[in-house]
């Protein structure tokens, strides 16, 4: 139940009767928590309820970033309403809703628009739209190399308002368009009014590439904790900037679309809730990775069928299979964890796997051998208050999980914290390497460990 249930209730008892009194009841909410409450609607009721808004809070609502399917709501909405309201949006936005139409309504919306409009769209959705070009706007404050600071303050109020945001002011380049320099407005207000802007501006600013992914966009406002960053194109040119909430939204999208697939579930741009998420899609985003692990877990019978005389000997050791291969699992799932988080943030990097190795060889042995003695000394306890439990060889048993745990534990967070790293050098996403993946490939190599171990230690008793 969300906080507008209520009020969801009341739309939807209007819309059945008729249009009127929509707009009375959504009045007095912020756009944002317009958005949340068009979410919980139809998508029907959704485009109906825009459609009755004055245009100014339609244009509001639909420039939320939080809003699902803005899309398939302009889809809704008659080509005579929805241009005027693409219009009234935020560069970054208006391009992000027209990548979520279908090629026709595009292609019908995009000559309603303005030249000028138009124009700047298409700009946009020539770049890819994980990229710091796909969620750039570029509406920002142009600044001449001639200019005084009174000129640039009297240019920043003359578009002000036509402005999305200023959080700074760029410096051009008259000839070329290349970055010059950048001002943020405390220094503009705190300069002298007679001090050339080049004389106030940062002649190096934090830049991005326009082609480069939105994760090091976020990665680069993060570490230097800016507001802004001006995005470049190849020959310098300043195309837009990327704004701290579109890196929010960025690292909110990045973030979920990780969780999936670290749980091995197909993930999609624009994810929509579990309660929203119609039931045999969330089949279809479920099937594919279960089906693979699944197969793959096939592997683990087949390891174990290879060691079927071994089990038959000694049906003890089937007794431990369950603690060798979950243990193995545990901490290679931990490891990918770790370091999956360690490459998303950029604390580390390709180069620095045999640092990794070496530091993960260490962790294993010593996580390993904290189990296996754990095993060995739990085994040696029920042996003597039951003797029979484990037959009269039971300390040859306890050093066959001994040695097994060090080994399986060893290679999980081996295979753990190298296999995102080698995903990452032949440029796939490292979360894909997920906690299930990765429990899955030690399950399997965790049987043949162990019963290695077992027909070495076990040799001329047992086995």
């Amino acid at each position: 139940m969300t906080l507008h249930t209520d009020l969801v209730e009341r739309i939807r008892l209007r819309l059945e009767e008729s249009f009127v009194g929509i707009g009375a009841d959504v009045a007095e909410l912020p756009p944002p928590d317009l958005a949340e409450l068009v979410n919980e609607l139809t998508l029907q009721e959704s485009a109906s309820v825009l459609a009755m808004l004055p245009p100014a809070r339609a244009a509001a609502v639909l420039d939320q970033p939080t809003l699902r399917r803005r899309g398939a709501i302009v889809e809704e909405l008659d080509p005579g309403r929805s241009a005027p309201l693409l219009e009234a949006l935020s560069a970054d936005q208006r391009a992000d809703v027209l990548r979520q139409l279908d090629d026709i309504t595009r292609r019908r919306l995009l000559p309603m628009l303005t030249p000028e409009v138009r124009t700047e769209a298409e700009a946009l959705l020539r770049y890819p739209p994980r990229t710091a070009g796909g969620i750039m706007t570029t509406e920002f404050v142009r600044l001449r190399p001639d200019m005084m600071v009174r000129d640039a303050l009297k240019q920043v109020r003359a578009v002000a308002r036509e402005r999305e945001s200023i959080y700074a002011c760029y410096v051009l380049d008259p000839g070329s368009g290349g970055l010059l320099g950048a001002i943020s407005l405390r220094d503009l207000v705190m300069a002298e009014l007679t001090q050339p802007v080049t004389e106030v501006m940062r002649k190096k600013p934090v830049t991005v590439n326009a082609l480069d992914d939105q994760e090091v966009v976020a990665a680069r406002i993060a570490k230097y904790n800016l507001l802004a960053v001006p995005v470049l194109e190849a020959d310098g040119r300043l195309v837009g900037f990327v704004t701290v909430d579109d890196v929010i939204d960025v690292m909110i999208e990045e973030g979920t679309e990780d969780a999936l697939k670290m749980g091995a579930i197909e993930a999609g741009a624009g994810d929509e809730p579990y309660t929203a998420t119609p039931f045999w899609r969330l089949i279809r985003k479920r099937a594919g990775w279960l089906l693979v692990l699944f197969v793959s877990e096939m592997l683990t019978a087949t390891a174990m069928g290879r060691f079927e005389e071994e089990i038959a000997r000694a049906v003890v050791l089937a007794l431990f299979v369950p603690l060798i291969i979950s243990s193995g699992g545990n901490s290679g799932s931990q490891a990918a964890s770790l370091i999956i988080r360690a490459l998303a943030v950029g604390e580390l990097g390709i180069r620095d796997w045999w640092r990794v190795m070496r530091r993960e060889i260490l962790a294993g042995l010593v996580l390993g051998g904290t189990l296996g003695l754990v095993g060995f000394l739990r085994i040696t306890a029920w042996s003597l208050v039951s003797p029979d439990a484990y037959g009269p060889h039971w300390p040859l048993v306890a050093l066959t999980v001994f040695v097994s745990l060090i080994g399986v534990v060893l290679w999980g967070t081996l295979a753990g914290s190298m296999l995102p790293i080698l995903l990452k050098r032949v440029g796939m996403d490292p979360a894909v390497s997920s906690a299930p993946f990765v429990a899955t490939l030690v399950d399997v190599t965790g049987i043949v460990i162990y019963f290695e171990v077992a027909a070495f230690v076990l040799r001329g008793t047992l086995l």
